[in-house]
């Protein structure tokens, strides 16, 4: 029986499958790899914690902006109301102030009309009076007496109307 090649690898092949048992190897390969799945498996489960904490603050975030947003709208709201009520309470200010300066112009006028009427009647009754001097004075004939009322009249006229100017 001749040797040839073929048989010499099958026995070299069955020596080191033989050395690889001898020295546990494939156990060896077997707890590397079961470590590394094992080392897998934690990281993807902390990945996910990590999701579901980046989930969770995301919905808080998410939360707070819109508070955050409702509370800006209600300062908005807040804020325009308060400008309505100022700018009511601002008109009802300027038309009181408006309306107190009209009844106090309105008053003066009064006044400043009741002061005319009377300076007009003293100055009626002065040169009424003056007349009635004048004729006293000059209690002459009748001719004379007319004369003397229609320039009574007329002094009283030009005298109004200086008043009434």
């Amino acid at each position: 029986m001749t040797i040839d090649a073929t048989f010499w690898v099958t026995i070299s092949f069955f020596i080191f499958l033989g050395i690889l048992i001898y020295f546990k190897i494939p156990q060896k390969v077997k707890e590397t790899l079961e470590q590394n799945i094992l080392n897998i498996k934690n990281q993807i489960s902390e990945a996910e914690k990590l999701k579901e904490d980046a989930k969770n603050i995301l919905t808080e975030n998410e939360k707070k902006i819109s508070n955050s947003k409702n509370e800006v709208k209600d300062m908005i709201n807040k804020a325009n109301e308060e400008t309505e009520k100022n700018v009511i309470r601002t008109n009802k200010e300027f038309h009181n102030l408006m309306e107190n300066r009209k009844k106090n112009a309105e008053d003066r006028i009064r006044q400043f009309k009741s002061q005319a009427v009377k300076d007009i009647k003293n100055a009626s009754v002065k040169i009424a009076l003056e007349s009635v001097e004048k004729l006293i004075k000059n209690s002459l004939d009748k001719s004379k007496l007319d004369k003397i009322y229609s320039s009574s009249i007329e002094e009283t006229k030009l005298a109004l109307k200086k008043k009434s100017s």
